[in-house]
Formats: structure tokens, C-alpha cells, sequence
């Protein structure tokens, strides 16, 4: 099964300029997702998607092949994954290689490492899944049965009377796309059904510091400070 892992990097951010290439921890952020892929057992190729000269550059430099720039109208704020996807399948295709699927790997996610990749291909693999995306686990205060929203002045809850509940142990255990950190999906999925999601997704779940994602200013701050224990945390084993 050929699979591809795909990273995406427009040159326009707008939240931090220049995002895919800003330094993290004595990095290039875009540099974490590359050695995680290029760590990953079971991936044909690890390329990215840039419409940017010098985001191809450092790419190349971190080992990552980019055998095509995405044209500028696959670049602009509003244009989502699946479109990037489906031009990487198809310029592939277009060379010469076939992707049997795509591993759709944002740079956002710095912390991800090559386990999740792997659990990822690993279900691909089996044959029975159309997309597997990663989750992180929901806090217990965060579950609908806790939220609440405005009505004029005063709040109110969102959920019914007989809805609520606000022990953590009688809380449904719910879950939400972090990112996601690593999307991945079948050619047929992508290319027949024009879809991100077929109708039998698995998940893979991962912690919290995995899944801490950099879009802001601020989330860079956090990451810094984050770098050093994720290291820690993985050189354990416990990541």
C-alpha cells in the first residue's frame, strides 16, 4: 500500500508570519512535523505543499521531498484541506506515482512524533477504515451538559434539565479532532467521494501535550516552554 504523508505549508499565515518556518525551540516549526514522518515506518514518501520558494528550502533541507510548488489558488485563507490533497494525488499521479492514501500531517502540531503516524498507518493498512483522524479526549467541564450560553443578560444552559449532569463520573467520555495532528484518508476517499470523512472512521487518541497545536502568538510561547518537557516525556517512553 503506498501511502504518502503530506504536509501542508501555505507562505501566508496570518497569525504568526511566516508560521511553517518560525523557530521553535532552536528549530524550524515546520522541522518537527518532517522528522516525525521521516521517523514513521510504513510511509512511501514524505513531501510537502508549499506555495513558498523558501518554505520548499527548508523543507528540502530537512529531508522532506517537494516535487511541486502548489499553485497560488490553492494558497489563499479559505481553501481547506481536501482541495491540497486531492492536487498532491493527482500531481503525484501525474509523475508517475500512485497513493493508495494520504497522511495529511499539519506543521501546527510539533509535538505529534512518529507513534501516532504509525498507529495511523497501521489501521490504513487493515483495510476496513476510510479515515483515521487523532482525537484528544474532551474535559469533563467542557462536555455539552456543561455548557452554558448567553440570553441577554443573564446565562443559561445549554442542555435540557434532564440532560445535565455535573458529576465527572456520570459524564459521557466525548472526544474532538486536535488539529487534527494527523488526518488520514484513502485515495478513494479523497479522489471518488470529494471527501475528507468516509462513513467508517477510527480514531487515534492523543494526550494533551501531543495534541497542543500552534496558531497564535501565544501558542508559540507555550510551545517553547512545552519543548523541553515533551523531550523529557518521550525519552521515558511515556510519549
Amino acid at each position: 500500500m503506498n501511502i504518502v504523508g503530506l504536509i501542508p505549508a501555505r507562505g501566508g499565515s496570518k497569525g504568526i508570519p511566516r508560521k511553517n518556518i518560525v523557530p521553535l525551540a532552536g528549530r524550524p516549526l515546520i522541522a518537527w512535523t518532517i522528522a516525525a514522518a521521516l521517523a514513521a515506518r510504513g510511509l512511501g514518501r514524505v513531501m510537502v505543499s508549499t506555495d513558498d520558494e523558501k518554505i520548499a528550502e527548508v523543507a528540502r533541507a530537512e529531508g522532506a521531498g517537494v516535487p511541486f510548488l502548489r499553485p497560488a489558488a490553492l494558497a489563499s485563507d479559505g481553501v481547506g484541506a481536501l482541495p491540497v490533497i486531492r492536487h498532491a494525488i493527482e500531481s503525484l499521479s501525474a509523475a508517475g506515482y500512485e497513493a493508495d492514501a494520504v497522511i495529511y500531517l499539519q506543521p501546527t502540531s510539533p509535538f505529534r512524533g512518529s507513534v501516532p503516524i504509525e498507529r495511523a498507518i497501521a489501521l490504513m493498512q487493515q483495510g476496513d477504515v476510510d479515515t483515521v483522524v487523532s482525537v484528544v479526549r474532551v474535559p469533563h467541564a467542557m462536555t455539552p451538559d456543561s455548557l452554558m450560553r448567553r440570553n441577554g443578560d443573564y446565562l443559561e444552559f445549554v442542555a435540557p434539565p434532564e440532560a445535565r449532569s455535573f458529576r465527572r463520573q456520570d459524564k459521557p467520555v466525548l472526544y474532538a479532532r486536535n488539529g487534527p495532528a494527523v488526518l488520514a484518508l484513502t485515495r478513494d476517499t479523497a479522489m471518488n467521494r470529494n471527501a475528507l470523512y468516509g462513513t467508517r472512521i477510527k480514531a487515534i487518541e492523543m494526550s494533551a501535550l501531543e495534541s497542543h497545536d500552534v496558531d497564535e502568538p501565544a501558542d508559540l510561547v507555550v510551545a517553547e516552554a512545552l519543548a523541553p518537557l515533551v523531550a523529557s516525556e518521550r525519552k521515558a517512553g511515556r510519549l
